[in-house]
C-alpha cells in the first residue's frame, strides 16, 4: 500500500478484510487491548505525551497541502510512524504532532508495513455505510460508535510526490477516513450525537484525572 517510486505513476491499492463477518468494525487509533508490561506501558505513556491532546486548537485547524517532497518530509513521516508504533496506534495525522500539513501515517495490520500518505483527498465513497467503534490517540479513554461509508477511493501522493490511488474497504477505509478527518480539523466527537459527546467528554475528564493520580 505504499506509493510507487516512479514519479507520476498511479498505483491502485485494494484491501479487503479477511476476518469473519461481524456487525461492527472495531477501529481505534490505539491497538492496546490487553494489559502491558510495565516497560511497554511506560513507553506508551511517553509516546502519548508527545501526541497533541484534545483542547489544543491545532486539532481544529485544517492542514495545508504539502508542496515540498524532500528528505525533511520523509524524516517527519518516519518519526510519525515510530511515534504511532510506540503509542500502539493504527494511524496518526500531522495535526496530532502539531504540524499543519496534509500528511498521515497508518498501518492496517499489526505487523504490517507503515504507510505514509500525502495530500489525501477522498474521491469516492460507497453508498453502503456501517457503524464501527473508534478511539483516538488525542482523546484519552474515548471509545465511540461512528457510522462511515464502508468503502472509499482516495487520491493522494507518496513521499516522492508521485500520485497514488488507494481503494479501501472495511477496516482500511475506516482508518483512512478517521485520519483524513484529522487533516480537516474534524474529530470523532463531531460525528456522534450530543448525548454521546457529553459522555465522551466525561470519559476524557476521568481518564485525565486517573492519569494525574498515576
Amino acid at each position: 500500500m505504499s506509493g510507487p517510486s516512479a514519479p507520476n505513476k498511479l498505483q491502485r491499492v485494494a484491501e479487503k478484510q479477511l476476518t469473519e463477518e461481524i456487525d461492527e468494525v472495531e477501529v481505534d487509533e490505539t491497538r492496546e487491548r490487553e494489559p502491558l508490561d510495565p516497560e511497554r506501558a511506560a513507553r506508551r505513556r511517553a509516546a502519548l505525551a508527545r501526541v497533541v491532546q484534545f483542547g489544543d486548537p491545532v486539532l481544529r485547524s485544517k492542514a495545508a497541502p504539502v508542496d515540498h517532497f524532500d528528505e525533511a518530509l520523509a524524516a517527519e513521516a518516519a518519526r510519525m510512524g515510530e511515534l504511532m508504533d510506540e503509542a500502539i496506534g493504527v494511524g496518526l495525522a500531522a495535526n496530532q504532532i502539531g504540524a499543519l500539513h496534509r500528511l498521515l501515517v497508518y498501518r492496517v495490520e499489526e505487523e504490517g508495513e507503515i504507510h505514509a500518505v500525502v495530500n489525501p483527498t477522498i474521491e469516492w465513497t460507497s453508498d453502503e455505510r456501517e457503524p464501527g467503534m473508534e478511539g483516538c490517540l488525542s482523546l484519552p479513554g474515548v471509545w465511540v460508535e461512528v457510522e462511515r461509508p464502508a468503502g472509499v477511493r482516495v487520491r493522494a501522493q507518496d513521499l516522492t510526490g508521485a500520485e497514488i490511488e488507494i481503494e479501501a474497504e472495511g477496516f482500511h477505509a475506516r482508518v483512512l477516513q478517521h485520519e483524513i478527518d484529522h487533516l480537516e480539523g474534524t474529530l470523532i466527537l463531531d460525528r456522534i450525537s450530543r448525548a454521546d459527546r457529553r459522555e465522551a467528554m466525561r470519559t476524557m475528564r476521568e481518564a485525565r484525572e486517573d492519569g494525574d493520580r498515576d
